[in-house]
């Protein structure tokens, strides 16, 4: 499935079979999940782009054939990529270790095709493989969604007891819920509407604040107050009413991309010493850990299937915010 122009829509074509490179391998694909960021690849948003190209980076599937110098990565291993689509590892960044912050970053769907795709050619240092305990389904979303969340709370300063909350429980907060109760941390959901409540409960959060009928701030210092908000929403206003319920040194974490500004006094960060901080997604090795992580701990995403050739209707659906929670595409095999 292929964006061909600016907008869409996700034609069905057919390609050559690709062959891998040096550094490269032949994945063939299993499922790919579908992430509000393939809007990036659909709309020819991302800086640089270029198509026709094959969005999706949350990819899984089997090696099928290695190029030369590909290492360990070898034909029928299990595998994944993510957002992390590979590094140059020459810019300042790469140098220190930071590959995730790579200047020349390589992004699945973006800088090259792919998940769309029954074929993917990746670079080797954005594989990540896959446990036997998950299947390919529900390992895809769990390789942007799942890292992000994992990722992002596991670098924050919040130990085990303190109050963390998620804010949106759709799919990013629907696993950072399950996340952050596994982690051992005392969660807190936060979404509209009381009839997510029962959901959030079950996936672990011991709180939950209905945001269209309270205030949260308020809600979350009655509660002592929040060492870290996860904002997994796309609504700037409703990561801005989330503030004033840090605690001390307390950190509104950002991974839902919102384009909106957030709007926040300065004296609601001076006094008591809180900040605002995004988190991009990680690198392979980040993933292999979320994967590890979510087999150890029975931590899955919610899934809807749908056959590659449904690619735009499963598009539309999540973009629609009607999926519940990831949407993810199969291609059987």
């Amino acid at each position: 499935m292929q964006v061909r122009a600016a907008g869409g829509p996700l034609e069905l074509v057919e390609l050559d079979v690709p062959e891998p490179g040096p550094g490269e391998v032949r994945i063939q694909v299993k499922a790919c999940g579908v992430c509000h960021s393939d809007a990036f690849t659909v709309n020819a948003a991302y800086p640089g782009i270029t198509l026709p190209r094959s969005p999706g980076h949350e990819i899984a599937g089997v090696i099928e054939k290695a190029g030369p110098d590909a290492g360990a990565w070898t034909a029928g291993r299990r595998v994944g990529v993510g957002w992390f689509g590979g590094a140059d590892h020459t810019c300042d960044a790469c140098r220190r270790g930071d590959f995730i912050s790579c200047r020349n970053l390589k992004i699945a769907g973006i800088s090259y095709d792919g998940g769309y795709a029954e074929y993917v050619i990746a670079p080797v240092d954005a594989l990540a493989a896959l446990p036997d305990d998950l299947s390919f389904e529900e390992a895809a979303p769990l390789l942007c969604a799942g890292i992000t969340t994992f990722n992002a709370l596991r670098h924050t300063d919040a130990k085990p007891g303190d109050l963390v909350a998620i804010l949106g429980i759709g799919g990013l907060g629907h696993l950072g819920v399950q996340y952050a109760a596994k982690m051992g941390f005392d969660t807190v959901a936060i979404a509209r509407g009381s009839d997510k409540e029962p959901l959030a409960r079950q996936l672990g959060a011991k709180h939950y604040i209905d945001s269209a009928a309270s205030d949260v701030s308020k809600e979350l210092q009655k509660l002592g107050g929040a060492k870290v908000v996860l904002a997994t929403v796309t609504n700037g206003p409703a990561m801005a009413a989330a503030i004033g319920g840090l605690a001390n040194d307390g950190t509104l974490l950002i991974v839902g991309a919102a384009f909106e500004p957030i709007e926040v006094s300065a004296l609601a960060l001076i006094g008591g010493r809180k900040s605002i901080k995004g988190w991009p997604s990680g690198t392979s090795a980040d993933s292999e850990d979320t994967l590890d992580f979510s087999v150890l701990e029975g931590v899955r995403p919610m899934i809807e299937t749908v056959p590659l050739a449904d690619a735009q209707a499963a598009y539309d659906k999540m973009m629609s915010g009607k999926a519940r929670f990831r949407m993810v595409l199969t291609h059987g095999g």
